[in-house]
Formats: C-alpha cells, sequence, structure tokens
C-alpha cells in the first residue's frame, strides 16, 4: 500500500551507468557518456510498505552451507584457469571482451574441447554471429573437434532457452550476448536495453541451474566494453582479451573476479592451427643481444603477479620541424612526456630540437611508474649513442625532481631477470630485500643513473 499518492512525474535515467536524473541532458554527468540519457517515469512519491512474504528457502548457518557444490572446476586451458583462479566456478557468468580478431572465438573453442574431453557434461556453444558450419570449419582447422560439443546457431532468446533444456549442458558459451534478442522486450539487437534484458535472463538461468555461463561482448572504438556498464557490475568475471593485430601473442587479463585474484594475467600465442597458452612468456618480449645497443633499455614488468621483462627502445634525431616529434608506441603516452622534461630540465639532455621516438617492443604494453627509469636511460643512451651492457636491467620511478622512487616487488623481479642471465641492475633506494645472483647498484636519483650510463663510454 502506498500512501500520499500524487501523480507521477517523468524522470530520466542514463543507460550506460544508471544515474536518475530530474532533467534531460546531453551528457551524463556521473560517467560523462554522450547520448545515454533516456526518460522514464518516475516512482510515486511517499512510503511504500511492503508485506513480508514466504522465503524461497530458510536462511541457514554460514558453517552448514555446503561449498563442495562451487569449487572451481578447471576448464583444461592451464592460462585461462590461472586468470579465472583455479578454473570456472558452477553458476558462475563470464564476460570476455576483445576486439573483432583477438583471437576470443577460437581460445574458446578451445575451453569448450578441454571440458568436453574431461567428459563431465557437454558444452553449448551459442553463436549469433557466424553460421554452425563456419564455427565447424574453424574447430576442425584448430583440431577442436568433439562429439560432446552442440553447436547452436540462435539469436533469439527462447530458442536459446530451449537448447539449454534439451542438451542440459555443463558449460554454455554465448557468442556473442549482443547478438541475442529478447522477443519479450523493445529495442534493437545490440542496443542497451536488449542487452541488458538478455545477459539478466542468462544469468537467472546460470544461478537457477548452476550452469556456468561464459558470454563474448564486443568492444567500442577506445576499447571498452560494449553495451550498458551495469552489465560489467551484473557479471561474476570480467575478461578483457587483447593483443596487437601484428603480433601472436595474446593476454589475457581479469579485470574483476569475485572468486579470486582480479589481477592476474594470461599469456597465449595465436597460431593458425588454433592458440596455445604461453606459461613462460618472459623471453618473447626481449631480443638479447650479445653487446648493448644505444637507445635500448631492459625493464621488469608486472602483469598481477607475473614478472615479465620487456625491452624499452628510443631513437632521438635531429628534427627539421619548428615543432619536433613525439611518437610513443605501447607506453604511457604522460608518463613518458613527463620523464623526457625531467631529463632535459634535471638531467641536462637535449631535447628541445630533438624527434624523440620511443616504444615498448615485443607486444607488450607498458604503463606502470617501474618503467620510468628504463624509458628515461634509453632516450639518453639515444641521444648520447652510448649503449647500457646487454646485462643490465633498469627499475625504478622517476620523480619530477628527478629522484628515484621505489618500486613494489623487487625482489620477484630481480629474480626473474637473474633467471634469464641478468647479472647487474640498476634499483631505487629502499628496494627491500634482493635475490642472490644479481649484483645492485642503488641510484638515489637520476643524476646517478646517468653517470652509470655515462661511466661505460669512457
Amino acid at each position: 500500500m502506498v500512501k500520499n499518492a500524487r501523480p507521477a512525474k517523468p524522470g530520466y535515467r542514463c543507460a550506460e551507468c544508471g544515474h536518475e536524473l530530474a532533467k534531460w541532458f546531453g551528457r551524463c554527468p556521473e560517467c560523462q557518456a554522450w547520448g545515454t540519457i533516456e526518460e522514464r517515469a518516475a516512482a510515486r512519491p511517499g512510503l511504500a510498505r511492503v508485506a513480508a512474504g514466504a522465503p524461497s528457502s530458510p536462511a541457514r548457518r554460514i558453517s552448514e552451507v555446503d561449498v563442495e557444490t562451487t569449487r572451481a572446476q578447471p576448464t583444461g586451458v592451464g592460462e585461462l584457469d590461472r586468470v579465472l583462479g583455479g578454473g570456472i566456478v558452477p553458476g558462475a557468468v563470464v564476460l570476455m571482451a576483445g576486439e573483432p580478431g583477438v583471437g576470443k572465438s577460437t581460445l574458446l573453442l578451445e575451453v569448450a574441447h578441454r571440458w568436453a574431453e574431461q567428459g563431465s557434461s557437454p558444452v553449448l556453444y551459442v553463436t549469433g554471429e557466424e553460421s554452425a558450419g563456419q564455427v565447424r570449419l574453424r574447430a576442425e582447422r584448430t583440431g577442436n573437434l568433439h562429439q560432446e560439443i552442440f553447436l547452436a546457431a540462435e539469436s533469439d532468446l527462447s530458442a536459446v532457452l530451449g537448447h539449454v533444456e534439451a542438451v542440459k549442458p555443463g558449460l554454455m558459451i554465448v557468442d556473442s550476448v549482443q547478438t541475442v534478442q529478447s522477443t519479450s522486450d523493445t529495442g534493437t539487437v545490440g542496443g542497451v536495453t536488449q542487452v541488458r534484458a538478455v545477459a539478466a535472463a542468462l544469468i537467472a538461468l546460470a544461478k537457477e541451474h548452476s550452469l556456468p555461463v561464459v558470454l563474448v561482448g564486443h568492444v567500442t572504438k577506445d576499447g571498452s566494453i560494449a553495451g550498458p556498464r551495469v552489465l560489467e557490475h551484473l557479471v561474476d568475471v570480467v575478461l578483457q582479451f587483447e593483443g596487437d593485430r601484428h603480433s601472436t601473442l595474446r593476454l589475457l587479463r581479469g579485470v574483476k573476479n569475485r572468486y579470486g585474484p582480479a589481477d592476474e594475467v594470461g599469456c597465449f600465442e595465436l597460431r593458425d592451427d588454433g592458440i596455445e597458452g604461453v606459461p613462460d612468456p618472459s623471453g618473447l618480449f626481449l631480443n638479447r643481444k650479445d653487446v648493448g645497443v644505444p637507445g635500448t633499455a631492459v625493464t621488469v614488468a608486472m602483469e598481477g603477479k607475473r614478472p615479465l621483462l620487456a625491452e624499452v627502445q628510443a631513437l632521438v634525431a635531429k628534427s627539421h620541424l619548428p615543432s619536433p616529434r613525439r611518437a610513443v608506441s605501447d607506453l604511457d603516452s604522460g608518463r613518458v612526456a613527463m620523464i623526457q622534461a625531467v631529463l632535459e630540465r634535471r638531467g641536462k639532455v637535449k631535447l628541445s630540437e630533438q624527434d624523440v621516438f620511443t616504444a615498448a617492443v615485443g607486444g607488450m604494453r607498458i604503463t606502470e611508474p617501474a618503467a620510468d627509469l628504463a624509458v628515461a636511460l634509453a632516450v639518453a643512451s639515444a641521444a648520447r649513442e652510448v649503449a647500457l651492457p646487454a646485462d643490465v636491467v633498469v627499475l625504478g620511478e622517476v620523480g619530477l625532481a628527478g629522484e628515484m622512487r621505489r618500486v613494489t616487488g623487487v625482489g620477484r623481479r630481480l629474480a626473474e631477470a637473474a633467471r634469464l642471465g641478468f647479472t647487474r641492475a640498476l634499483v631505487p633506494p629502499d628496494a627491500g630485500p634482493l635475490p642472490e645472483g644479481i649484483r645492485t647498484l642503488v641510484v638515489p636519483d637520476l643524476g646517478a643513473a646517468l653517470q652509470v650510463l655515462y661511466d661505460v663510454a669512457q
């Protein structure tokens, strides 16, 4: 019963983040998205009293809840299980997003094949973008044919639910959620209303039948997941599958995980005959040489809990333009610009009339501050034509005053560098316990690091 009922006034809500507004705006003040404000009927004012209803199941003591039915089951793909936290939990809904052609469907066919090989239950693969014949050809090319994989080329939600009742799968893959349509809801296929309705129905199905569901999601031009942001909040796990189109390396990042760590990264190599996990990817990002090359520096980046050695390269050339060029590839352009300014002001490295190109090679993107010193030494090395020794690895964050700041996990990073043959390291002060097998030189500021570089030339 509702007291003090008055005529409802129209309200507005953002389709992306759900923020409610009293009037229409072109841009949502909460999530800054354009054109997402929709009109809706506002709730009637007053206090609503809701009568108590019968619970669906009695409340139990937390110690009496059976956890064996919610244990993670390995998918058979080791790198994916690493990111998921050991496997996929019954009833969990996983959203995997990535650019077109990055290898999402290839990876999920591999998952379906490994799951079916375990023999516990069949797999239902719902494809809304391709025909069943196209998926069969890909499975044949990658060696992922199995009798317990069932294909359904459907785009109607009710038909998908019917396939679930008929097949009774142990794992369902929907490729992709933007192509499935609910006839009971309005809106175009792939629109905000449709995606929200389809995702809600599939999530309810997963929870009711303890059925793990993997949803493939499209991404927008800026790399974010398409559709309403509320979709990311509804699902249990959000994975981002990324990689350079011109490289075979693929990274699977955990963005959200209710059942395990959300900062793990899995590495894969995409081949003509399928996709394969890379349990030891550090060597993929290096081009080892016996002697150092001017303009290169090696650092150790942390992807989740995994240390990965990466090479930073720089090229400095005299500019013939009024405004010298500054090009950055696979590095944080803002941090690179700051480091170049610190180099010129604190390190006396003249770059104002030089074109400067910096890049992280091997297909890896580095954004953490621990690579600041590697960027600084690579640029200074290129400007002075002086090469760092090939057995030196550098770590450290550079401040605006030129001071070196400590970074996390120095011991783990250096242990990985020592395992791959590096014998010397430049580290910031207060680095903590350091591993054996590698000699360390503490550099308190950028000037001390540059002096080490200049001493090599003498």
